[in-house]
């Protein structure tokens, strides 16, 4: 099998003219989300100079384009960062006409999306997947007497099972948006809530919880989990596969599985989208349709262990990423999924502070 550069390089150096394009291109994008050789491979087959710099939190990137001035031409918010930024003007409307892979994209994605991008004016779909917990299987089940529960939520929210597990280490998300749809659902209320309350009445318990949190980590705890320093890790479904597949690869003995919760799972989509300050606009372009060229997408998702919103990218994907429901969940795992909503700013602002407030113990 080839190496992931050469089939990432041979792609695009056949799919993309190497005329025209020249100059620079500023990406900001999460940590750990794309194939090692794409972005040399784009420089070279475009005569572009980019600037890639990275990110761990829908947070983050937020309080950059609230700015008004990212420096950067490309960006990839989740779905309902999207929303918020299509709300408030801060992307610039795509020119489809520039993006002849447009058509590789999957129909029910960009169905999914127009709720946070009406007409996908603004988008284009890159990856997606679900928040779940990855564990170190052997410590897990040494601290809780050899059996796991059967809903493995309770591993972070049961407060007696939590209490066996922080000798060994538990990293949550470092980020409101990420955490709080899961404690959410898993306490019975609806992860999209616009209504404070609802977030409040989860403090107590939550509070309860938080001497058992040893991490707060938003990519961090990929290697942590891969090296054996945590041994449950709440994390994004491509970074556990990560994390599993490096302990694999170092043979160090940290056995990880991905959980698959088996009801209401945590969907989300991250996207391209083009700031409004964007200067290198027709080579943000460039990129973006040379991500959406099938192999170039097998790449980036053998690499990252995402599924790609291009679905001829499966056939030139590992197969056993893509019979990995962690990975790509059946219709049946997706039964009582919900995608997290575009919350108004009241409700961001009054859960951001009982987050800091949860963080710091208080």
């Amino acid at each position: 099998m080839k190496t992931i550069t050469t089939v990432i390089s041979l792609s695009l150096l056949l799919t993309m003219p190497l005329a025209q394009a020249a100059g620079t291109l500023n990406i900001y994008n999460w940590s750990d989300y794309i194939a090692e050789g794409t972005v040399p491979a784009f420089e070279r087959a475009n005569k572009v100079k980019v600037r890639y710099d990275i990110y761990d939190s829908n947070e983050v990137l937020r309080a950059k384009l609230m700015t008004g001035k990212t420096g950067y031409d490309i960006v990839v918010p989740s779905h309902n960062t999207l929303g918020l930024g299509v709300k408030a003007g801060m992307f610039l409307p795509l020119d489809k006409s520039k993006i002849p892979n447009y058509k590789n994209l999957d129909p029910a994605l960009l169905k999914l999306m127009t709720q946070f991008d009406p007409g996908n004016a603004y988008s284009i779909p890159y990856f997606w997947g679900i928040n779940t917990l990855g564990i170190n299987v052997d410590k897990v089940k040494k601290a809780l007497g050899g059996k796991l529960p059967d809903n493995p939520w309770d591993l972070v929210f049961k407060p007696e099972l939590a209490a066996k597990l922080k000798g060994c280490g538990m990293s949550v998300f470092d980020s409101p948006s990420e955490f709080f749809p899961a404690a959410l659902h898993y306490y019975g209320k609806n992860p999209n809530t616009e209504n404070l309350a609802d977030y409040q009445a989860m403090m107590p318990a939550l509070k309860q919880l938080r001497p058992n949190y040893s991490r707060f980590s938003s990519s961090g705890y990929i290697n942590e989990l891969a090296g054996g320093s945590v041994c449950v890790a709440m994390g994004f479904s491509g970074d556990l596969n990560i994390a599993k597949r490096r302990a694999a690869e170092a043979k160090n003995g940290v056995n990880i599985q991905v959980m698959l919760p088996k009801s209401g799972l945590d969907v989300w989509v991250d996207v391209m989208a083009i700031p409004k300050d964007a200067v290198n606009v027709d080579n943000a372009y460039r990129f973006i349709n040379a991500m959406l060229e099938p192999k170039t997408a097998a790449a980036n998702a053998n690499a990252v262990t995402y599924a790609p919103g291009v679905p001829a990218a499966r056939q030139y994907m590992n197969s056993a990423y893509v019979n990995d429901r962690t990975i790509f969940p059946t219709a049946d795992d997706l039964k009582g999924s919900f995608v997290g909503k575009t919350l108004p700013a009241h409700t961001i602002q009054g859960y951001t502070r009982l987050w800091q407030s949860l963080k710091s113990g208080h």
